[in-house]
């Protein structure tokens, strides 16, 4: 038996009393396994007769091992039974225990109540997606740019806005050369905004293996603080000039690229359009449903206690660091770059948090209030999906994901075509 009451502080109290059979079977089971520790002068140790043994136990101590060992069964059973998503470590408390019953008492952190406002009809309309030929003929130069060829200008050339210079430089403050301010045979891309303002600039107009100085001033915000508004004067010889040769937009050039089924340039302009125009579409959708999310959002009210914004926060710092590492980086060399200490970095995660947590919060009432159900099915075809995605066996997407999970975020999908419909 077991009922549950809403007391303070985002919490539930969790009542069961546990009797009967299954509790007679708990407390033997305890008497058996306290048994094998026992020694009785003259019987090998656990093997005296159950009567001596039950002399030297006492009641308190087998009913203390029979709700110690039943606990976890009982708690994750009423927790199912009761549907309690905990959020934080429950606390126990044994109200009354003797040979015919126990009553325990959970004290259980829980989710909290949501009170939505108007969330049906609040107009969902993405806006139309649209390209032109502008707007392809960018991409095709963007893609012209990437596959450009570098040669080598002639003798009387100059250095243009553009050009790739290979370039010897050193750095001198107050005429002495300062850390990081020298290197050889360096290729630097005129107009990349690499060096520090004036920098690139000051290079434009020079020829093949003229030397120069330049005097410049380094920002305010420098990143080093010894040269935090520092004038310097860099020391400069340039080697090589090269300019960029653009490909033509031809057969050959369409070919290279190999998509699929494309092979004319007129074919190329119109996979381009087709390809910005699902980006576009994908975009526009997205904006549409964020601006859905925040109108409900808005509406809904919700006390979120602290302990579900500090996980999230942990999470999104989780995220964070995988992406950081994928790259080759870590999230603690951002943070030393960035000049952020962990508890800044997680105070500034902390207004998105809190927004991830009560849209979940308020997309899980959505789909209760709605009375949504998930089929097996539905579950099933999940897991397929992910297995696939990830290159795994449907088995082993069941063992590692909480099932439970899987359902609550198909819940939530639901609520959200529920909000667009």
């Amino acid at each position: 038996m077991s009922e549950v009451n809403k007391i303070a502080d985002g919490k539930v109290e969790l009542k069961v009393v546990l009797d009967g059979e299954r509790w007679k079977n708990a407390q033997d089971k305890s008497f058996n396994k306290l048994a094998k520790e026992i020694e009785i002068r003259g019987f090998r140790k656990g093997q005296a007769p159950k009567n001596m043994i039950r002399q030297r136990l006492s009641e308190g101590a087998i009913l203390a091992q029979a709700a110690e060992d039943i606990t976890n069964d009982i708690f994750r059973e009423e927790l199912e039974a009761n549907d309690i998503t905990l959020i934080d470590r429950a606390t126990l408390d044994i109200k009354e225990i003797d040979a015919d019953h126990v009553t325990f008492v959970f004290t259980c952190p829980v989710k909290p109540d949501v009170t939505l406002g108007e969330y049906k009809n609040l107009g969902y309309a993405p806006k139309e997606a649209v390209v032109d030929d502008e707007e392809v003929e960018k991409q095709i130069e963007m893609i012209r740019e990437q596959r450009a060829d570098l040669e080598i200008k002639e003798e009387d050339g100059i250095v243009e806005d553009g050009d790739t210079v290979v370039i010897d430089y050193e750095g001198f403050k107050d005429g002495v050369p300062f850390e990081g301010g020298k290197a050889d045979n360096h290729e630097l891309v005129i107009g990349s905004h690499t060096f520090i303002p004036g920098f690139e600039e000051g290079l434009v107009g020079m020829k093949s293996e003229e030397a120069k100085d330049l005097e410049l001033t380094f920002p305010e915000d420098y990143h080093a603080e010894e040269l935090k508004g520092a004038k310097v004067v860099f020391k400069v010889v340039v080697h090589e000039i090269k300019r960029k040769v653009l490909p033509e937009v031809d057969e050959e050039f369409v070919k290279e690229l190999a998509i699929k089924d494309v092979n004319t340039a007129d074919e190329l302009r119109t996979y381009i359009k087709e390809t910005l125009l699902d980006r576009k579409k994908r975009q526009n959708e997205e904006d549409a449903t964020n601006a859905l999310l925040d109108k409900v959002c808005d509406a809904a009210k919700v006390d979120i206690p602290e302990i579900m914004i500090n996980d999230e926060i942990d999470d999104m710092e989780k995220e964070m660091d995988r992406d950081f590492s994928a790259q080759g980086f870590s999230l603690d060399q951002y943070l030393k770059i960035a000049g952020l200490d962990k508890s800044k970095f997680r105070d500034n995660l902390r207004i998105d948090a809190e927004k991830r947590v009560k849209l979940r919060l308020v997309l899980e009432e959505i789909a209760r209030q709605e009375k949504v159900e998930i089929s097996d099915e539905e579950v099933k075809k999940e897991i397929e999906d992910e297995a696939q995605k990830y290159g795994m066996k449907s088995e082993d997407i069941e063992r590692i994901v909480d099932k439970r999970l899987i359902v609550n975020d198909l819940k939530m999908r639901k609520a959200l075509d529920i909000l667009k419909a």
